[in-house]
């Protein structure tokens, strides 16, 4: 029987058990709990910040911190086409509307296009800035570093500031991806905005099973404040524990104790599986260099990717086979690959949403799919993989 070489998969430890061991038998086991306390440190002490909140996922952080932001009804967010939905679902959570932005060559939020749909697409007064056609004031932009790859933070921050925009950096996918060159040489995705969230779902690099963390850009009082309002948002806003008074309208997201056991164990492990998932993509790129019509994606440079997925441009009229042509083939040979994600603009809630000129993301919906990258991924696998790809390529190349 062949073995099957799943998309992405948890690579855990034995010492998980004990701490969930040690969950079980202290009865530790819901939103209280030593660990959830120890991860908050870690993960804040890796990502270089004063501190962090761990929420229930992702996409929790992600809706507790647009609100913090100042996000509401009638509000406008300018936000990538080119991403998971969920990076995009917070902001109707809250009432407001997206407006799409291309993605550059890297596969995140074009900032020179940030720029122009700024300038030449909105009006701006004493209020703020207003999208033209709508009305509706722009008052947020959320940054996706897709697949671990690192944003031109650079160039959102400086159209952000210039316009008044608070910013919410997305590093769902980017935990340990950060700047080695430029403005913010040495400071880790997620930590650059005015706040970030990290993921901790099952596909990532290090997991909690589910799990998300908050952080905030900065280390004055202002990022001391958006954090302590997310720890006061997630945990139900309780004024009072022990008389169950709240006065406001907060949010169940606090992460589990089982699941930061998880996270105290996995966090050690991220600096090693990032050194795993560069070689693992390094394999890849030899393996397909040859290749016609097959190019491996770059990240920009002066980044340190945490490498999470690895993305395969296909060229169909060089390989002779599409993209789509490619990942039915390879998930018959056992091999499991996915393609990019549907555009959020051509998803049916946001159909009629605002966007900019979208080309970049286009072309990529049409011609990139994702190879397995688990952190437990055998050098023999990866050479399966791509001698799977070359073996197709032949196939399908046209005669001449």
């Amino acid at each position: 029987m062949i073995r099957e070489i799943p998309l992405s998969t948890p690579n855990l430890n034995p010492e998980i058990v004990e701490n969930l061991r040690e969950c079980v038998e202290t009865g530790w086991v819901s939103t209280g709990g030593r660990f959830i306390s120890e991860f908050e440190a870690a993960v804040a002490d890796y990502a270089g910040v004063p501190d962090a909140v761990a929420c229930q996922s992702g996409t929790a952080g992600l809706h507790t911190a647009l609100r913090i932001l100042g996000v509401g009804p009638g509000d406008a967010v300018l936000a990538p086409t080119l991403t998971f939905i969920a990076a995009v679902n917070p902001v109707r959570y809250l009432g407001a509307e997206p407006i799409f932005i291309d993605c550059d060559a890297h596969f995140c939020m074009d900032a020179a296009k940030l720029a122009d749909f700024c300038a030449n697409e909105c009006r701006r007064d004493a209020r703020g800035l207003f999208d033209k056609v709508t009305g509706r004031r722009v008052v947020a932009v959320v940054v996706v570093h897709v697949f671990g790859n690192p944003a031109d933070m650079d160039g959102i921050m400086r159209v952000a500031r210039a316009y008044g925009l608070k910013v919410l950096e997305d590093a769902t996918e980017a935990i340990g991806s950060r700047y080695t060159a430029g403005r913010h040489k040495g400071r880790c995705a997620g930590t650059i905005g005015d706040m970030g969230v990290y993921s901790f779902n099952a596909n990532k690099i290090i997991t909690t099973g589910g799990g998300g963390m908050i952080l905030a850009g900065g280390r004055g009082a202002a990022a001391r404040a958006r954090l302590a309002r997310a720890r006061y948002l997630t945990t139900t806003a309780k004024d009072d524990g022990y008389r169950f008074i709240h006065d406001e309208v907060g949010y169940n997201y606090r992460m589990l104790n089982l699941q930061a056991a998880l996270g105290v164990s996995q966090i050690k492990e991220l600096e090693r599986f990032i050194a795993i998932k560069t070689d693992n993509r390094a394999r890849y790129a030899r393996n397909l260099a040859d290749a016609n019509g097959l190019r491996l994606l770059p990240f920009r440079a002066g980044v340190r990717s945490n490498c999470w997925f690895y993305a395969l441009e296909v060229n169909e009229k060089i390989f002779g086979a599409s993209r789509d042509a490619l990942l039915s083939a390879l998930n018959a040979r056992g091999i499991q690959c996915r393609p990019v994600w549907r555009l959020c603009h051509r998803q049916k809630p946001y159909k009629k949403a605002r966007r900019g000129g979208i080309r970049q993301a286009a072309h990529y919906e049409k011609t990139v799919l994702n190879l397995p990258c688990s952190t437990n991924l055998r050098p023999e696998d990866i050479d399966r993989v791509c001698d799977a790809i070359l073996e197709i390529g032949r196939e399908s190349a046209p005669r001449r």
